[in-house]
């Protein structure tokens, strides 16, 4: 624990030089020895994200721009490798590390917490929550953990089956832990807590699967709860007895109708990521995630706006009372989420340019928010991609659709998709610039009402047939132009001007979060895990390591013993790696997690990771009418496209079943999907939703897109 015992040793000298002290000579009092992490929300105040990184977007405004300037333009090139640690997963690591007193703390997948020294990298402690890992089935992307808060001598974290923990920060030792959920519903946590004024706040997810979604306050000290602000009505519109209630009788449920599967499924709404505390109007504000069902036909058939889906909203951070909103996306049918980065910023757009406090966010419907931060009043709004659900905003922000968005039998293709032009990604703000870093993306999607909505009960309840389009039998030609609709940037937003001042295009989409530092620097991983180092003013590349593993995390900085550190985690998996696997030229092995910390100077290497390769051919031979074949991909996109992958192909994170070998038996097939047999490893039965010829028909296809590749690959060979 070399961290640790740098900070009692150097206590315990003091106490030893005043010891040998002279005697006749009186001494001024030794200095009071600070207590380790003793984080309060006045330190994190006056932190300016330099030395240390306190809080999950480096201070309160979550900027994530740092003060510190000794890695630089100028020297950038000599950036080598400090250290790694192995965070010893094949899933998704979206961790942002939180640096305080010499020591990191890092999450992993399924919220395992770590301690790490800052300055070597050796594991001081480790907590594994020791989570049922039957729980990843409600995961609806990856069973991600995006880091902890830190706060008078603890550790905070949400864990993904909905519990939050607080540890003692020296030892990773389990002070007290809470459960934040209805755990009989498919809720998650996938978000990092934020700490303020003694209280921990956290959110959670599972809105895809019908949950009604919340924000809780808990005592830091005692676990106990504050208060809850609920972001959709009762299911009633009777009174929950929370804070929330006078803003659903001033204003929500008249945004409701009665009746519709908002009623019976909880209507979504859920607070997975960003939360922000606005210490200027002493205020938290948060970000709302999507409908449920997605679809706003049978969510709430009255076609309302369905507050407080989509949407920002503030509430006082002392009692959690609504003071307002603002909806991005009204009447939500499509997944856009309000969830992503929200930073608070002056900028010049006051009376004679003087400075106005606003709140900036680029959610997934793919327009850059600015919004008064005191009051929520809309200021602009610009897109920020391509997109053709809206031609624009009015002037109060409101989108201007397109009629064929509202999507019904027939399908429609659609920019963005479900996975939004950005996505949980953090981006950064530069305040001497004034740049926002925008890590973009373009990843169309077909919508089209399910018809199996009210007959055929799914795990996932979306509304939206996800099998339209999608022929029985997909070659990798299909596969290969998917992929090349698939875009990826950088976009330095100029919210004063609203409009881009430099864009750097990547070469697929789902690329890394992103920091800014008064070195002039921007960082960026991306997906193909190339780590980034990019001139702030200009967009030009000035250095790039490979990492060897997906860079998607938000990467961080901090100085320690003079020196500045890089560091950025690195892992395979999230929602992408599971949904689109056939965006993946080259699929990445198991175990491949990291923390990657670069200093000037720095001589480490990157460990390879070493396994067997993947048998990639078929392990029985093609069967199933041209009737049963059509009947599997229906079965399969409702059921088993959001994890393993659309048109059956994998990115590596959970099995590609077309080299499964239990495609071969039908027995141990069926023993998997409708008994359950793994499901200690996530693969819960789908017994409730499926019956032993759907399970066939989902073979027969799996089957034939197994047959269809490797017959392409021959071709390709002869």
């Amino acid at each position: 624990m070399a961290a640790l015992s740098r900070i009692f040793l150097a206590g315990s000298a003091l106490a030893l030089l005043a010891a040998c002290g002279p005697k006749e000579t009186a001494s001024a009092p030794a200095p009071e020895e600070k207590a380790f992490a003793a984080v309060d929300t006045a330190r994190i105040e006056t932190a300016s994200a330099g030395a240390e990184w306190l809080t999950y977007g480096g201070t309160y405004d979550e900027q994530r721009h740092s003060s510190l300037d000794a890695v630089n333009k100028d020297n950038v090139d000599q950036l080598g490798v400090a250290w790694t640690f192995d965070l010893a997963t094949n899933r998704g690591v979206e961790v942002t590390p939180i640096v305080v007193d010499g020591v990191m703390f890092v999450t992993s997948a399924w919220s395992v917490v770590y301690a790490l020294d800052a300055k070597t990298g050796e594991m001081l402690w480790e907590h594994d929550p020791d989570v049922d890992r039957a729980v990843g089935v409600n995961a609806c992307c990856d069973v991600v953990n995006r880091g902890v808060a830190v706060y008078d001598g603890k550790v905070y974290v949400g864990v993904i089956d909905g519990r939050l923990q607080a540890l003692d920060a020296k030892t990773g030792d389990l002070v007290w832990e809470t459960v934040t959920v209805d755990q009989s519903k498919p809720y998650t946590i996938t978000g990092a807590p934020r700490v303020v004024n003694g209280k921990v706040l956290i959110g959670n997810g599972g809105a895809e699967l019908g949950v009604r979604g919340y924000l809780s306050a808990y005592d830091a000290d005692t676990g106990d709860k504050i208060w809850r602000f609920y972001t959709v009505p009762n299911p009633q519109k009777q009174p929950d007895g929370e804070v929330s209630d006078a803003a659903f009788e001033q204003i929500g449920n008249a945004t409701w109708g009665d009746d519709g599967a908002w009623v019976t499924d909880g209507g979504g709404g859920t607070v997975w990521d960003s939360i922000v505390y606005d210490e200027v109007n002493d205020q938290i504000i948060f970000g709302v995630g999507n409908g449920s069902p997605w679809n706003r036909t049978f969510r709430d058939p009255s076609g309302g706006d369905n507050l407080f889906l989509s949407s920002i909203v503030a509430v006082d951070a002392d009692t959690g009372a609504y003071k307002w909103h603002f909806q991005t996306t009204p009447g939500d049918n499509w997944d856009y989420t309000a969830t992503q980065t929200i930073i608070l910023a002056d900028l010049p757009l006051g009376e004679g340019g003087a400075p106005r406090r606003v709140a900036m966010q680029a959610p997934k419907n793919g327009f850059f928010y600015v919004i008064d931060a005191a009051t929520g009043e809309f200021i602009s709004g610009d897109a920020f991609v391509p997109l053709n659900w809206a031609t624009g905003l009015d002037e109060n922000g409101r989108p201007i659709e397109v009629p064929e968005a509202r999507y019904g039998k027939v399908p429609y293709n659609q920019l963005p998709g479900p996975l939004g032009a950005h996505n949980w990604h953090p981006m950064a703000f530069d305040p001497d610039l004034n740049l926002a870093y925008i890590p973009a993306q373009e990843i169309p999607q077909a919508y089209a009402e399910d018809p199996l909505f009210f007959t055929k009960e799914t795990k996932w309840n979306t509304g939206a047939d996800f099998s339209a389009g999608v022929p029985a039998v997909a070659t990798p030609e299909i596969a290969k132009f998917l992929r090349s609709t698939l875009k990826g940037r950088l976009i330095a937003w100029d919210p004063v001007a609203r409009e881009p001042r430099w864009t750097v295009e990547h070469g697929n989409a789902w690329n890394g979060g992103v920091l800014s530092t008064a070195g002039g620097l921007v960082f960026q991983g991306k997906l193909n895990g190339d780590f980034v180092a990019y001139d702030a003013a200009t967009g030009d590349k000035l250095w790039s390591r490979n990492v060897k593993s997906g860079a998607g995390a938000g990467p961080g900085t901090y100085m320690i013993d003079g020196e500045q550190h890089v560091t950025i985690a690195t892992g395979w998996g999230s929602a992408f790696a599971l949904s689109a696997g056939f965006a993946y030229d080259e699929k990445v092995p198991s175990t491949v997690g990291k923390i990657v910390t670069f200093k000037l100077g720095g001589t480490g290497e990157i460990p390879e990771v070493e396994l067997p390769p993947i048998d990639r051919t078929p392990k029985a031979e093609s069967f199933g009418t041209e009737a049963q074949l059509a009947e599997g991909v229906v079965d399969y996109a409702r059921n088993c496209a959001v994890c393993h992958g659309p048109l059956a192909v994998s990115s590596g994170v959970l099995p590609d079943l077309r080299w499964s070998a239990i495609s071969a038996n039908p027995e141990a097939w069926n023993g998997v999907v409708l008994e359950g047999h793994r499901s200690a490893n996530g693969m819960v039965s789908f017994a409730e939703y499926l019956n032993e010829d759907d399970v066939e028909a989902i073979r027969a296809y799996v089957l034939a897109q197994a047959h269809a590749a490797t017959a392409a690959e021959g071709d390709e060979t002869e």
